[in-house]
């Protein structure tokens, strides 16, 4: 399945893992990108060594590109922009702020920058700075999110850019990769179904959560911060938002979520960790390796692509 994306970054399936704080670490990463993906280690708020120790261990693993996440809001983004740089990481992709101030040195090195945006305009912000490519995320995603749908906002992403778009947020099996081509995009990005891969270093509590979760079981903290994250609903999600409804400070807010996140992913705390995770999740039914994730993506949407043309073909035949 070649596209722009697989072109553009040498890899051989157009599907990206998400850069994910504490989950997205060397294991993960690996094996993604050795079953055709483009696996990517989340620097989060790491130290640059811890980041470039990360790299290092990647390339044990693997031979195959990767990438690595840098969160521009970590004040260690500008030494983990330069240990990118200086260990030949092929592609990067941001979060949270504007890569433009790194873009120079990156561009120069012949690094494949793509940023994540949630609105139109940070799109065509970041091709006017330079960027390869674009991941355009829906609020469907677990995490920080915005406030476009991802079926809202992948079309219009496209439509405004010409650079390649990746589609993010909602997106778990061959429907949700055929529904993102169908929008335009080149490749998906996902986060929540490699959360659960049998690669992944999360703990089994964390992985069963969302393996048992439903439709209706996300739900969003801190729209009253500025900084909404999409969470599976435990106790810690529920004070949360009784706290926030009672008019919390933000510093209050961050003290009962401070190390939540490592928490759940490294403790297993399903009720006082924060179990980020998308709407999807309740989609997500089984652990499976990386390779199986990749290979059900892959042939099941050749399959639909494969109906939709029979599709086409039948009604030409009716209108004849």
């Amino acid at each position: 399945m070649k596209t722009k994306i697989t072109e553009l970054l040498g890899i051989q399936h157009p599907i990206i893992q998400g850069g994910m704080a504490w989950v997205a670490e060397y294991h993960l990463a690996a094996a993604v990108s050795n079953a055709g993906g483009l696996g990517i280690i989340g620097a989060a708020s790491a130290p640059a060594q811890v980041v470039r120790t990360q790299i290092q261990e990647a390339k044990k693993l693997t031979d195959k590109p990767f990438g690595v996440n840098v969160m521009l809001m970590n004040p260690n983004a500008p030494e983990v922009a330069q240990v990118v740089v200086e260990e030949g990481v092929p592609v990067v992709t941001t979060g949270a702020g504007n890569p433009a101030k790194f873009l120079p040195m990156w561009k120069e090195a012949g690094v494949k920058v793509i940023p994540v945006v949630a609105s139109v305009a940070m799109a065509r912000m970041m091709e006017r700075a330079g960027a390869d490519a674009v991941v355009a995320e829906g609020m469907e995603s677990g995490g920080h999110i915005g406030e476009q749908s991802t079926m809202a906002l992948v079309p219009q992403v496209v439509d405004a850019v010409q650079i390649p778009v990746i589609a993010a947020g909602g997106i778990a099996d061959a429907r949700g990769l055929a529904a993102a081509f169908m929008l335009g995009a080149q490749a998906v990005q996902m986060g929540t179904r490699f959360v659960t891969a049998k690669e992944s270093i999360v703990h089994a509590n964390y992985k069963e959560r969302i393996i048992k979760a439903k439709d209706i079981d996300s739900e969003v903290t801190g729209r009253s911060t500025g900084h909404p994250i999409r969470v599976l609903r435990n106790q810690m999600s529920r004070d949360y938002l009784k706290m926030e409804q009672a008019g919390a400070s933000l510093e209050e807010l961050e003290t009962l979520t401070l190390g939540s996140l490592r928490k759940a992913v490294m403790d297993g705390d399903v009720k006082g960790g924060s179990l980020m995770a998308g709407q999807i999740a309740g989609l997500v039914r089984q652990e499976n390796t990386c390779e199986e994730i990749m290979e059900e993506m892959i042939n099941g949407a050749e399959k639909l692509f494969s109906n939709i043309a029979l599709l086409a073909g039948t009604q030409t035949e009716d209108k004849q």
